[in-house]
């Protein structure tokens, strides 16, 4: 649902329950907020409920009249962002208005009567196209993952040479003040894959997790406690939960198995010092010096200024990209790769540490 302009682009009613006239009220009740500047994600008209997001110039809205799972329809919502993204590469007002027979397809996909199905958009490729000639043909071949437990990888998939790639990316997010002490930090971190691997593999990945070792009786060398973890829909839960095994059927091509963070204190990686001297109302200098390897000096000539009331005195924002190195110390201590074929996989890690919002502050 779009309305920007504002007027309903496109919009399905999965069951019917909510007059598709309610959605008249959302854009003046959401200006009504926005001028007391009270925006709120959830509003209300009557006894109907509007939960809605915004992405580019379009407002995607969700109406309900029961007492309905938010996080499960924002989840929703943002999932319908990524598969519009995948298919039309920008999600605009533009790209709905040349696509509104794959759209309808895909809303007609992505929820049942009011209840999310398939969300893959690998899968939903298979038999949703672009080319409107080819969407009847494909629609009577409905691939068997649509039914299927394993409904994010499709069957029959060959590769000549089998393999599984690992990335483990850390972002650390750190703020030190102008005395040179961190006053927050953590690390957040992700486990992706890029699976090319034939059949239907049983995969499972080994961690030097804290609470694995502990629950086995062995402590030896470095373990990591992992906070906030989130999975692929694709792990065994259950199996997790009991044992800490992370098992699973991983999609074809590229996905991101895990997500969790690392709430530790963190030493700052990379130190930055700043000295920002004023010479007159035209010249400024700036020096910033990085660790005891590089020094930058720089002075800028400007126009004549007379106003010497304070100016702000913003952080040093820092990016960088450290490669083989995770600054938590996880480590990938085995993938088994399982398969009824019996054939040898070989999987392949890399680990990088990257900055996430990573800020010192100057004092000058």
């Amino acid at each position: 649902k779009e309305l920007s302009s504002p007027y309903v682009l496109i919009c399905r009613n999965y069951k019917g329950d909510v007059d598709m006239a309610e959605i008249d009220h959302f854009l003046p009740l959401l200006m009504t907020q926005e001028e007391e500047g009270l925006t709120c994600p959830i509003m209300s008209h009557g006894n109907v409920h509007f939960l809605w997001i915004k992405h580019t110039n379009l407002y995607l809205v969700a109406t309900t009249n029961k007492n309905s799972n938010a996080s499960l329809v924002y989840a929703f919502l943002y999932k319908v962002v990524e598969v519009f993204t995948e298919y039309f590469t920008e999600l605009e007002e533009e790209s709905i208005q040349d696509n509104f027979v794959v759209v309808y397809e895909l809303l007609d996909e992505l929820m049942d009567f009011g209840f999310p199905q398939t969300t893959d958009s690998k899968i939903l490729q298979e038999y949703i196209t672009q080319e409107g000639t080819k969407l009847e043909v494909a629609k009577t071949k409905v691939p068997t993952t649509v039914t299927n437990a394993v409904s994010w990888r499709s069957e029959g998939i060959k590769y000549k040479k089998n393999e599984v790639f690992i990335d483990v990316i850390e972002s650390i997010n750190l703020l030190v003040n102008a005395n040179g002490s961190v006053m927050s930090s953590d690390i957040v971190g992700a486990v992706k894959l890029k699976t090319m691997l034939s059949g239907m593999p049983e995969l499972r990945l080994g961690l030097n997790d804290r609470a694995l070792f502990a629950l086995t009786g062995r402590d030896k060398g470095k373990t990591v406690t992992m906070e906030d973890v989130k999975f692929h829909q694709c792990v065994r839960l259950s199996r997790f939960e009991s044992d800490r095994t992370i098992s699973f059927i991983p999609p074809d091509g590229e996905s991101e198995l895990m997500s969790y963070r690392i709430n530790t204190h963190v030493k700052p990686l990379i130190w930055i010092e700043s000295v920002i001297e004023k010479f007159s109302h035209s010249r400024v200098e700036i020096m910033v010096k990085g660790g005891k390897e590089f020094l930058m000096r720089a002075s800028f000539g400007l126009p004549s200024v007379e106003n010497d009331e304070m100016e702000g005195k913003p952080p040093i924002t820092v990016n960088f990209e450290i490669p083989y190195f995770t600054v938590s110390g996880i480590q990938v201590r085995y993938m088994k790769i399982i398969e009824k074929s019996g054939y040898q996989a070989l999987p392949w890690v890399r680990y990088i540490t990257q900055s996430g919002d990573y800020q010192l502050r100057s004092n000058f």
